[in-house]
């Protein structure tokens, strides 16, 4: 089962066990509140995913379930008043994409059910409490994406074999991500004897060369590995 397909299976299981006499305080249509770390244009294709899969479920947006999106538009500052705006609402569930929106879902409330994706482990950040008993009112799928910064370094190293400097640029905006990121690929690198640059910057390039580190500037990259926002991963011969 693909990790849309667990997302949209608690999501939808979420929906159905809400209690009854709250739903009798909303419309008769159950709303879904969608909180995501990033913006429309950049979630655009997976926000479709999303809306699919609720169908596909049974969950048809518009006849069955209504949903509101809270997007942050590249500020996590506005996550914590954006997932307050949906606890108000009274929304039946919360679906939070990415770690910082699950992390101010979680902060929210303790009684509305949070169905999370998240890229950290969401043991080490406080979401659940173990990964084969999440308890309280959140549970969702993770990637660890931590683990990936370590695979995408070694497949970087297997791609490229010469290039002896890696260059990882950072979000300094989520560090509940990374920083792990940072300790992995500091760590990978390490392992292989690689060179690591470093270099936080607040949204991910539109071209290759237009964050390259000081340190390598002046070489030419020898390939790129962009994983999900906001890191990318470089090397350098």
């Amino acid at each position: 089962m693909s990790s849309r397909r667990k997302f949209i299976t608690l999501l939808g299981g979420a929906v159905t066990a809400w209690p009854l006499a709250a739903r009798a305080q909303q419309a008769a249509m159950p709303v879904i509140g969608f909180l995501s770390s990033e913006t429309p244009s950049g979630w655009g294709v997976f926000a479709a995913a999303f809306r699919k899969g609720l169908s596909e479920s049974g969950f048809v947006e518009g006849r069955y379930v209504a949903i509101e999106y809270r997007w942050w538009q590249g500020h996590n500052e506005r996550l914590p008043a954006l997932a307050a705006e949906l606890v108000r609402r009274q929304v039946a569930v919360i679906a939070a994409a990415g770690t910082p929106s699950s992390l101010a879902a979680k902060a929210a409330t303790a009684t509305i059910p949070i169905v999370f994706s998240s890229a950290a482990d969401p043991v080490v950040e406080g979401l659940v409490a173990s990964l084969a008993r999440p308890g309280g009112n959140a549970t969702g799928v993770t990637n660890l994406g931590t683990e990936l910064v370590q695979k995408q370094i070694e497949k970087l190293h297997e791609m490229v074999p010469r290039a002896n400097v890696i260059a990882a640029l950072v979000n300094p905006s989520d560090p509940a991500l990374g920083e792990p990121a940072t300790k992995g690929a500091q760590a990978a690198a390490s392992a292989l004897g690689l060179q690591i640059h470093i270099v936080q910057a607040s949204c991910a390039p539109r071209r290759p060369g237009s964050h390259a580190p000081s340190a390598a500037a002046s070489q030419s990259p020898a390939s790129w590995r962009q994983s999900s926002p906001p890191r990318v991963i470089a090397a350098w011969q």
